[in-house]
């Protein structure tokens, strides 16, 4: 099925993003990107904050499919093997192809919607199969505080994600073991930033 016009044109601006950064990011740009005539991304987003708002959504939209995909695919989170084989597998996803451009994208984005409320609540982690996955194992194993608990993990991955980002390779099978490790501990747990 071909993408109607304003995904067309999201999924354009995503592309330049990645590659040409913030900056880069115009109307004209994604008008080329998208071999469009000059004109088409500002008739469909008259503004630079309306294009970016497609592009954030549309963002989100491509993480959540690859979420619910990936929690599809992994057998059911028992152990703390089975967890950290699936961030494993997650980190992996997020940091090569069109999962590390996306990566590329959200944190460029992410820092953008510091000025941007409208971003930011896009921007929210969303529930998803694989954040109810790991509050069901951390729940399992009746830790305290489930949901203070899985945000922090799941934070703490995202930290590793944008890492390695920046200095390159993989995230480390031992690092993420630690964070389970740390997650499953009993005791009070740290309360997440507010904001």
């Amino acid at each position: 099925m071909t993408p109607d016009r304003r995904t067309l044109l999201a999924d354009a601006a995503l592309d330049v993003l990645t590659d040409e950064g913030i900056r880069g990011l115009t109307h004209r740009a994604v008008d080329r990107r998208a071999a469009l005539p000059p004109g088409t991304t500002s008739a469909y987003f008259r503004t630079r904050a309306a294009l970016l708002t497609a592009l954030v959504t549309r963002l989100v939209q491509l993480d959540q499919a690859e979420l619910q995909a990936t929690a599809e695919r992994l057998p059911p989170l028992r152990t703390v093997d089975d967890v950290v084989d699936g961030i494993v597998q997650l980190t992996r996803q997020r940091l090569t192809g069109e999962g590390r451009r996306r990566s590329l994208a959200r944190y460029a984005c992410a820092v953008e919607s510091v000025r941007d409320p409208e971003l930011r609540k896009i921007l929210v982690p969303h529930e998803n199969a694989g954040r109810r996955a790991v509050r069901s194992f951390l729940a399992a194993h009746a830790v305290p505080d489930v949901d203070n608990r899985t945000h922090t993990l799941l934070t703490c991955i995202d930290g590793l994600v944008f890492d390695r980002l920046v200095s390159g390779g993989d995230v480390p099978r031992e690092a993420v073991e630690g964070l389970v490790a740390a997650a499953l501990r009993q005791g009070r747990s740290p309360s997440p930033p507010s904001g």
